[in-house]
């Protein structure tokens, strides 16, 4: 069993929307407000880009001008995890290899999986390249994902892989698994299954990775491990409908948040990118609604903290 030890990344790391001006340029003020906000809420972390920056409308200079002000904005403080992802392995390796003399230490691997040995071979091409710390994207909407073997294997082998992203269906077991066959040393995130945030926390996930709503995750987070699991529950149970309604499908989720960043003021507009999906007119109605509940609950949160000088 490897000696490694468990990689210090411990509560809610946001995924980063785009946000884009009325000319469809990347909004960097806008960007750097939210940025803000979720480092006041106590993020323990980004993710830029993923797929809720829609990273596959984004052309490569904007990529890499979007992880640039994001280290630079962050300036240390937490991690930055950045993510490749290319259908064509060439040009993943050339974008890790650009992110990595950009100085991005701790990266995202996202490879498609074919056989065993054909992502065995890909990640160790990746891995060479010399991350500090390669976080796994184990993705599949439809099934299980990468076998176990698979992943533990790849753990043993290599010192700089670390973390683990898990978004299969279902993820619960997955989580287990994997921190038990890991004797727990693996990090392992959740991401889209954040409707079963409170299972995933009792599972033992070290951290997760949602979008928007930095007060109410960290909130979240901090109560279930200082204890309070019903307080924890409460919260969560008060944010269900935002959740099922955001998660019917990507799209909608990046619709809808980007639609929240802009009433809170931090985005100036909430234009995407060529969505697959319609956001139609009683989309719309639905997520006025949920959007003026999040909006009370953040400031609910933000203001019960300042009450007592919570700080993270």
């Amino acid at each position: 069993m490897t000696n490694k030890t468990l990689y210090p990344l411990f509560g809610i790391v946001s995924v980063l929307n785009t946000p884009f001006t009325v000319d469809n340029e990347i909004d960097y003020p806008g960007l750097k407000k939210n940025i803000q906000y979720a480092l006041s809420a106590g993020v323990a972390g980004f993710l830029v880009p993923g797929m809720a920056a829609e990273v596959h409308s984004l052309s490569k200079r904007e990529r890499m001008d979007l992880v640039g002000f994001v280290l630079g904005e962050v300036n240390g403080k937490i991690p930055v995890i950045v993510g490749t992802s290319e259908q064509d392995f060439s040009k993943n390796l050339q974008l890790l290899d650009e992110y990595i003399r950009l100085g991005c230490s701790e990266v995202l691997f996202q490879i498609p999986y074919q056989n065993d040995d054909d992502f065995s071979e890909k990640f160790m091409r990746l891995a060479d390249l010399g991350p500090k710390m390669i976080m796994l994207q184990d993705w599949d909407f439809n099934g299980y994902g990468l076998p176990d073997e698979l992943i533990l294997s790849l753990f043993e082998k290599v010192e700089s892989f670390r973390c683990l992203k898990v978004e299969t269906i279902p993820a619960g077991v997955k989580y287990s698994r994997i921190i038990e066959g890991s004797n727990g040393m693996l990090n392992v995130s959740g991401g889209w299954a954040v409707m079963q945030m409170m299972e995933a926390l009792e599972r033992g996930v070290h951290s997760f990775m949602p979008t928007g709503m930095h007060y109410t995750y960290t909130e979240i987070y901090r109560l279930f491990k200082g204890g309070q699991i019903e307080e924890a529950r409460q919260w969560f149970e008060k944010i269900l409908p935002v959740l099922a309604f955001s998660n019917q499908h990507l799209d909608i989720s990046i619709y809808f948040f980007k639609k929240l960043l802009h009433k809170q003021g931090y985005y100036d507009t909430d234009a995407v990118r060529s969505p697959q999906l319609t956001f139609d007119s009683h989309h719309q109605r639905q997520a006025a609604y949920h959007i003026d509940r999040i909006i009370s609950i953040e400031s609910e949160i933000e203001k019960n903290r300042n009450s007592k000088s919570i700080n993270f």
